[in-house]
């Protein structure tokens, strides 16, 4: 039985394969559409999502599965106090698959702990996000039609951002990757992650304050909106949750064929007026997202067609 807590739970080799499959089902998804008959994937979350919750339940449908869950903590025994490993306990004999997003970073460890089914972590506090960092792998690879060789730009909140620190983690294992790491000074990019990642594994990398300084040199733009929730006051969110806005202007200065990404939700960080543009793929990327998800339940349950 496999979990998948981290990107790095799943080698390159397995990550090319999930893409691979990914790709094959959005080219015919009719074909997979009875794969996961008879199955049931639990989605517990804890924390409020959208799209995360929705790409599962509409990933393990699409697959001819079933789906039962909750979507806060409120509507939980946890309201009750019941810990996450007793929850995952229970939820073991009802589902075979379950995705858990948390609040507490490391709770999808201590659930995969206590658990007799495959358990993903859909996001736990500022810590990790891997189904989100399989959809950007797979977002670049099927555009880009490769994932090495690339300068990609973080903008935003690099500090909180846990689909950045996923992001980062899964990239540095392709060759030719280079990053700019946009951000103010409250919101850079935490010291571990440039000390025992990149410098480790001698990744080059830039940091900037001025997204027009380096927005000529990248092949992606990952764009995160900056996260009212993880702060701990509200006027440091106030001055900072404005300070990189993505327009037109801004996107004179790229390459023609950069692609913008954004894991969503946005809140005003990407003009409107951007949408229009080719090279604005996150919406793209978000129907991904439920093609990554497919492949990667098919993956940890042991289906093919």
């Amino acid at each position: 039985m496999r979990h998948l807590i981290s990107p790095l739970d799943l080698s390159v080799e397995e990550t090319e394969e999930i893409l691979l499959l990914a790709e094959d089902i959005a080219k015919d998804p009719t074909r997979y559409s009875q794969v996961c008959k008879g199955k049931k994937i639990a989605t517990l979350f804890y924390e409020p999502s959208t799209r995360t919750r929705l790409s599962f339940e509409s990933a393990m449908l699409n697959l001819g599965g079933n789906v039962l869950g909750f979507s806060s903590a409120d509507s939980s025994s946890a309201a009750k106090g019941e810990s996450v490993a007793d929850t995952i306990r229970v939820v073991s004999c009802y589902a075979d698959i379950a995705a858990i997003r948390h609040p507490k970073e490391g709770a999808p460890y201590v659930a995969s702990l206590h658990s007799s089914i495959p358990i993903i972590n859909a996001g736990d506090g500022g810590h990790q996000h891997p189904t989100q960092t399989l959809t950007d792998l797979l977002t670049i690879h099927a555009l880009k039609g490769s994932i090495s060789n690339l300068t990609i730009g973080l903008c935003g909140d690099l500090k909180f951002g846990r689909t950045v620190h996923s992001l980062i983690n899964a990239l540095v294992r392709y060759p030719g990757i280079r990053f700019a790491l946009i951000s103010p000074e409250e919101l850079k990019l935490p010291t571990y992650i440039k000390t025992d990642v990149l410098e480790a594994k001698n990744v080059p990398y830039i940091e900037a304050e001025v997204l027009e300084d380096v927005m000529p040199e990248l092949d992606i733009l990952y764009m995160t909106r900056v996260q009212k929730e993880r702060f701990f006051n509200e006027e440091d969110y106030i001055r900072l949750k404005d300070r990189y806005i993505l327009d037109k202007v801004k996107m004179s200065y790229a390459k023609e064929d950069m692609l913008v990404l954004h894991p969503l939700p946005r809140v005003n960080e990407i003009s409107v007026e951007v949408d229009d543009d080719p090279r604005a793929v996150y919406f793209k990327q978000a129907q991904f997202g439920v093609y990554a998800r497919m492949a990667l339940i098919m993956k940890l349950l042991g289906l093919s067609l």
